[in-house]
């Protein structure tokens, strides 16, 4: 049987297929991703070329409120730059750091918590009190911190060419014990079966049992919490963007994109914070939906039938 017909044979599949709101999420997060990772090609304007930028051309409406017109069909930002395709290469830039973020937090959470899951004793006690201590902290106020102190080392010009990188890393760092606690979880509930007594009677290295034996069916909750943490990296990504400590004007993110057209929310320039925020809440909010379907079907304790 080959795999294809596994996974349409599979109980993921059939839930799937009866889930309207789980496909409407697929298909929407998909638009989206695509959209951003097409941007070059799908944006009428490039809005990170000064050429096509006009200042003449700042804060015109909407094309259906007056005064707007078809070759900016969702207005114009203070800059002159048309907010459809600074939108979706302000997507881009979010979803980009969303998946590096929970990468950089799933690589270090899920290896910590594989070791310190199955070895227990010193090492999963250091581990542990790591990630409440990590926890205590707001990442908010780490990335104020980092930010003030690299801004202050390479200069605030500068600060915006390795902003990505940044707040990768500030995010990545911040978040990586929700998935530490979880593999924890579930290598605790593994170690002690009979498929791993039988590899260690076997004579198998403790870390060929980990990552080949243990990791493997420690997947499903890995799976379900990298859709919650995308979504979340995504929001923090906003939000630091939207203090000033995020993504610099000239190379927007969806979060700076609300925060520069804020000021301009009460003079009538509503597009330029509203559509953005709107755009964030439908890509998180797809993220989220996918995440409670997965939960859903993965847990068995929450089928009802």
């Amino acid at each position: 049987m080959s795999r294809l017909q596994t996974f349409r044979d599979s109980y993921l599949w059939y839930s799937f297929r009866r889930d309207k709101v789980a496909i409407a999420s697929l298909v929407v997060l998909v638009l989206l991703v695509l959209m951003a990772v097409f941007a070059p090609l799908i944006a009428p304007y490039n809005p990170y070329d000064p050429e096509m930028i006009d200042i003449m051309n700042s804060e015109i409406p909407p094309a259906w409120e007056d005064g707007g017109t078809t070759a900016f069909l969702l207005g114009t930002d203070s800059q002159g730059r048309d907010m459809l395709s600074t939108m979706i290469y302000g997507m881009r830039i979010s979803i980009l750091i969303g998946i590096g973020a929970v990468a950089l937090q799933a690589v270090l959470g899920v290896l910590i918590g594989l070791f310190a899951g199955y070895h227990g004793g010193r090492l999963d006690a250091f581990f542990m009190r790591a990630a409440d201590v990590q926890l205590s902290f707001s990442y908010l106020m780490v990335a104020i911190f980092l930010s003030a102190i690299l801004q202050a080392v390479v200069g605030v010009a500068r600060f915006g060419e390795i902003a990505i990188p940044f707040l990768i890393l500030v995010i990545g760092f911040s978040q990586w014990p929700q998935y530490a606690r979880t593999v924890r979880a579930s290598v605790l509930a593994e170690r002690r079966k009979e498929y791993v007594e039988a590899a260690r009677v076997a004579g198998f290295p403790s870390h060929r049992i980990i990552l080949g034996q243990i990791f493997p069916n420690t997947l499903s909750p890995i799976l379900v919490l990298s859709t919650i943490q995308v979504a979340n990296a995504v929001m923090s990504e906003a939000a630091l963007s939207f203090l000033g400590l995020g993504m610099p004007i000239d190379r927007p993110s969806l979060g700076s994109l609300i925060n520069s057209g804020f000021e301009f929310i009460f003079s009538g320039a509503w597009w330029i914070t509203v559509l953005p925020g709107v755009l964030l809440v439908i890509l998180v909010l797809s993220i989220n939906l996918l995440g409670d379907f997965l939960r859903d079907v993965f847990n068995p304790k929450l089928y009802k039938g």
